[in-house]
């Protein structure tokens, strides 16, 4: 399909725009240099007219002191200034070095040690020991190069700031607390008789401005008070005999105890060469923790402040005798921070997610005007490339570089969100960069970009700039929202993966059948690289048939006489076709389809055959030219999908306006996206924190409902399922 003369237009203004906004953030320019054998870092100092100074500060993984290797990259600004320098040496000669001002120290009397805990920071631990962050650096020279790391030793420095003794903190007195789901600030602080202030004390890298409380996170807390004999619990066990084909393993996942406990407590064991049936061991009884989270049958909401009974049991939709009787804690009154145990089934004014209540918040009517977020745009539009007076190769580049039609598409979309955001008061900065699909051009774009206020970055789409900017924008907590698939080995909190996995796809798509299915004959047809998915939808449907597909060395296909026998004339089959491979879809459809209202076996039946096609994975394969459309009509062929086909909305409208032409699909991807993000900042100006209370939003084509994982980032979880009914693809409701 060609471009036409309107989208040629729009696709140069966009461009144009970007060298505009491109040239206003440009306030350094760099360029690269490979170091060859021989050279040191004064050499390529003076090739270039800047300091070796200059170039460590661009280029953090070189150490002072160190030789420069052959072949490294480094990233040289050009034409940089250094007023107020000292000299410092390199390797014994004189290097220029910024000239850092600071108060004199006394030497320390002594250090400590210190192991560093899940999602602390050196703020923090400076906090913690009075000390300065330079302090802790000094003697850690590694945190001048690299970040801290749970479980990190590291070495603390004592001063005399006060009399020996006065004031000392014993270590002993406390102990370290992992934050366990659902759990919150107050209802830790209650669990070990302290205050909230007292547990902020405690844990200095805490927010004082939010109630944030991240799953697995580890706090400092005091050590409760030993119990009194009346108080303390004794263990008890139980006799328990060996079956048949018992291991250590099964017992371990039964018993919840490890295979040396079972030998300490079974020397027998040792003496005999292992479990033996028949043998009677003793095993810790399983103690039930009563306060043990049952997301099975329970939901749970944490109760806001300055809510009131009559408030809250207005929108959870329940009577406070009921609440009560869930919640026996409610005797002692109503306190912000307490979550509550609700019926599975209830129903109010909220959403869920996770087994938690969330509050529905219209976004639109909750903007805060006083918020100007500030957004980062990378992405590899790649101009160096591109001859703007040259329409027909500008117009080549287009169709021939997803990645160019990608970008263009996000960003004007993109444009269209700005613009409608400020029609509701906000102002928005932004700053947009041509990473051209390159890490080092992205660790250039970094290095003379300040994070420090920034609200969000989205992009790039490669995954290697993705990481790079992933992790520099992790030491300033700024989200970064990754355009592309969630199929990425980042594991940092701050990275948001906005376009929906196949996994999850799959899962929404079997969740569906499960919810709709009744008699139906369900049939998986799947090739050798999706017999995991064919095990998956087995292991749901167990009753499922399964037809074999034939591959050849230039052929693929099912045999059309062994499908006959497993199809139903008395239900409507249900046939699931799994493969990245056109050729068998489209063999396969077109059999179905010949199947579909037919009669099997005229002589035998005049019951015409009911055929309907699914998929839990349309990938492009779907979509090639020699399948078709009018078949998989037909077959009403139904998929889970990131997007949602729409067309005269308010964006539509806008956008043709401003370009001249209807937006693709990678536009509409890019209003829905922006305008989401830029929503969420308006209301409030951290991502992070109000990703934790909204739900699921819908926009044009798409929706988004992040979930944070456990060791990862937000991983949107929001999809739609789609059938081909009538020649045209419509949305199915759960």
């Amino acid at each position: 399909m060609g471009i036409s003369m309107n989208q040629l237009v729009r696709n140069i203004i966009v461009l144009l725009l970007f060298i505009v906004i491109g040239c206003k953030a440009t306030a350094q320019k760099f360029t690269t240099h490979a170091v060859k054998e021989g050279e040191t870092l004064e050499s390529i100092a003076k090739q270039y007219k800047v300091t070796p100074y200059n170039i460590l500060s661009y280029n953090k993984e070189i150490k002072q002191g160190d030789d420069v290797v052959p072949n490294t990259i480094l990233v040289i600004p050009v034409g940089a200034k250094v007023s107020g320098i000292k000299a410092d040496t390199v390797k014994g000669k004189a290097v220029p070095m910024v000239k850092e001002e600071r108060p004199e120290q006394d030497e320390p009397i002594g250090f400590t040690t210190h192991r560093v805990r899940k999602r602390e920071t050196l703020f923090g631990i400076s906090q913690r020991y009075h000390i300065t962050e330079e302090d802790i650096k000094k003697y850690n020279t590694e945190l001048y190069s690299s970040l801290l790391k749970k479980g990190m030793k590291l070495k603390i420095p004592k001063y005399i700031r006060v009399k020996p003794d006065e004031n000392a903190i014993n270590e002993d007195d406390f102990e370290t607390y992992t934050v366990a789901p659902k759990e919150t600030r107050w209802s830790i602080a209650h669990k070990y008789g302290i205050t909230i202030d007292s547990m902020l004390v405690l844990n200095p890298e805490l927010s004082k401005n939010s109630s944030y409380l991240a799953e697995r996170q580890e706090l400092r807390m005091p050590k409760p008070l030993g119990r009194s004999i009346e108080e303390q619990e004794t263990q008890l066990y139980i006799s328990y005999t060996v079956p048949a084909k018992m291991n250590f393993y099964r017992l371990e996942k039964e018993f919840n105890v490890k295979s040396d406990e079972v030998v300490r407590l079974n020397p027998e064991i040792v003496e005999k060469g292992g479990l033996k049936e028949g043998m009677v061991i003793r095993l810790p009884e399983i103690k039930r923790d009563p306060g043990e989270v049952n997301t099975d049958n329970f939901i749970f909401y944490e109760v806001k402040p300055k809510q009131t009974e009559f408030s809250l049991t207005r929108k959870l939709g329940i009577s406070y005798t009921d609440l009560l009787l869930l919640n026996p804690d409610l005797k002692e009154g109503l306190k912000a921070g307490m979550v509550l145990k609700l019926p599975k089934d209830q129903t109010g004014d909220f959403e869920v997610r996770n087994s938690l209540v969330l509050d529905k918040i219209n976004l639109l009517d909750s903007i805060n005007t006083m918020n100007r977020p500030k957004l980062v745009f990378m992405l590899p539009f790649r101009l160096n490339r591109l001859n703007l007076n040259d329409k027909e190769s500008v117009i080549e580049s287009i169709e021939n570089r997803n990645s160019l039609k990608y970008s263009l598409g996000l960003y004007s979309g993109a444009l269209i969100a700005i613009d409608s955001i400020a029609k509701l008061g906000i102002s928005v900065d932004v700053k947009t960069y041509d990473n051209q699909l390159d890490q080092l051009k992205t660790k250039e774009i970094l290095m003379r970009e300040n994070l420090t206020d920034v609200s969000a970055i989205v992009g790039p789409l490669d995954l290697p700039s993705l990481k790079e900017v992933a992790v520099q924008a992790s030491q300033y907590q700024v989200p970064v929202i990754a355009p592309i698939p969630a199929n990425s080995d980042l594991s940092l909190n701050n990275v948001y993966f906005s376009y929906t996995s196949d996994e999850v796809l799959r899962e929404r798509m079997l969740k569906y059948v499960k919810g709709k299915v009744s008699e139906e004959n369900i049939i998986i047809i799947a090739d050798e690289n999706n017999q995991v998915v064919k095990d998956l939808i087995l292991s749901r449907f167990p009753d499922a048939k399964i037809v074999e597909v034939k591959e050849e060395e230039k052929n693929i296909g099912i045999n059309r006489e062994k499908l006959a026998t497993l199809l139903s004339e008395e239900f409507e089959n249900w046939v699931f076709v799994e493969t990245n491979n056109f050729k068998l879809i489209s063999s396969v459809v077109s059999i179905l389809n010949a199947f579909e209202d037919a009669l099997l076996d005229p002589e035998l039946s005049e019951v015409k055959v009911q055929v309907r096609m699914f998929t839990t994975n349309k990938n492009k394969a779907f979509d090639n030219e020699i399948i078709s459309s009018t078949h998989l009509s037909n077959l009403h062929f139904t998929y889970p999908s990131v997007f949602r086909e729409a067309r005269n909305s308010a964006f539509f409208k806008a956008y043709s306006k401003r370009f001249g032409d209807i937006p693709d699909r990678y536009a509409v991807r890019g209003f829905d996206l922006t305008y989401d993000l830029l929503l969420k900042l308006a209301y409030k100006n951290n991502l992070m924190g109000v990703s934790k209370i909204i739900g699921e939003t819908e926009y044009t084509g798409n929706k988004f409902s992040y979930e944070k994982d456990v060791t990862s980032g937000y991983f949107n979880q929001a999809s739609y399922i789609m059938a081909i009914e009538d020649l045209t693809v419509v949305e199915l409701k759960d």
